[in-house]
């Protein structure tokens, strides 16, 4: 299965498969984000905090070690905004395009603007901040 074929065939599977299950467990509706942003359901907040358990653990069994890195000035606004964001929109940049799969297409102004925003914080960080972002940003 190390063929182009057979791994893009594996990874529109895990695709499928992983938009399924996102969409199943509430994380395609604003309205169930919203309820979890502002702690009025905790349900998929454990179900978020458990996946964030569960690849701590599958990590340390198969020894997968983070080199680390420098952080830059950049990292805490950049959280900021990344968690605003995704607070205002309703999901983390993959949530909008499983909202537009599954017929939600005001997701897409949400797409619009990640693509302007990615673009603008390049823009913005090659002109005047100059700062080092190592492996992202490329």
């Amino acid at each position: 299965m190390r063929t182009r074929g057979g791994l893009l065939l594996a990874n529109i599977i895990a695709g499928l498969a992983l938009g399924f299950t996102v969409t199943n467990i509430g994380f395609g509706d604003y309205a169930e984000l919203n309820r979890m942003f502002t702690f009025q359901d905790l349900r998929m907040f454990f179900a978020f905090a458990g996946g964030v358990g569960l690849i701590v653990v599958v990590f340390a069994l198969f020894r997968i070690r983070r080199t680390p890195g420098r952080i830059h000035p950049g990292v805490i606004p950049g959280a900021v905004l990344f968690g605003g964001g995704w607070a205002l929109s309703g999901g983390c940049p993959a949530i909008p395009i499983i909202q537009v799969a599954s017929g939600y297409l005001p997701a897409l102004v949400t797409i619009v603007g990640i693509v302007v925003g990615t673009r603008l914080c390049r823009w913005v960080n090659a002109r005047y901040l100059h700062l080092d972002v190592g492996s992202c940003g490329r």
